[in-house]
């Protein structure tokens, strides 16, 4: 009796195997790949709010400096006559017209002050920008610097 081949696997099945283990691996490889994909692109920086008030003497801005992206500038009216917030600069923009928010009534009893509130939204590049109270106003205007672009919002928890 011969012992030759014994142990040994038939060839078709070795051939079998073989074909089943490279097929596995071609599997395994095609599933390791890059975690950004070029169809995704990165999400913009989120939007900051700043706040403006705007009173007889001056206009202020806070924070002053931040980075170039989307804004939202929430504006106080503190004075006794309209106002329109105005930002000068690479690019101009300007609110609606914001109504007195000085008390009214006579001096010996004046009405509460009930400051009048408006909303700008824009999108501002890097630069020095001065934000006013528009034309005819007596509010001095202050100076606003816009740095470079914020950081993407990509990969940051809890936003939408």
């Amino acid at each position: 009796m011969s012992t030759r081949g014994a142990g040994r696997a038939p060839r078709r099945a070795r051939q079998t195997s073989f074909a089943a283990l490279a097929t596995l691996a071609a599997l395994s490889l095609g599933a390791c790949g890059e975690s950004d994909f070029t169809n995704e692109p990165p999400r913009a920086a989120e939007p900051i709010t700043v706040a403006a008030r705007v009173d007889q003497r001056e206009v202020v801005v806070s924070p002053d400096r931040f980075g170039a992206g989307l804004v939202n500038f929430t504006i106080t009216n503190f004075s006794d006559s309209p106002v329109r917030f105005t930002l000068s600069g690479p690019k101009d923009a300007a609110s609606q017209q914001i109504p007195s928010g000085a008390p009214t009534g006579s001096s010996e009893s004046p009405t509460p002050v009930t400051p009048s509130t408006a909303s700008l939204k824009v999108e501002l590049p890097e630069g020095s920008y001065e934000a006013s109270a528009g034309q005819g106003a007596s509010a001095q205007p202050v100076t606003v610097e816009v740095g470079p672009k914020r950081r993407s919002s990509s990969n940051e928890l809890l936003l939408p």
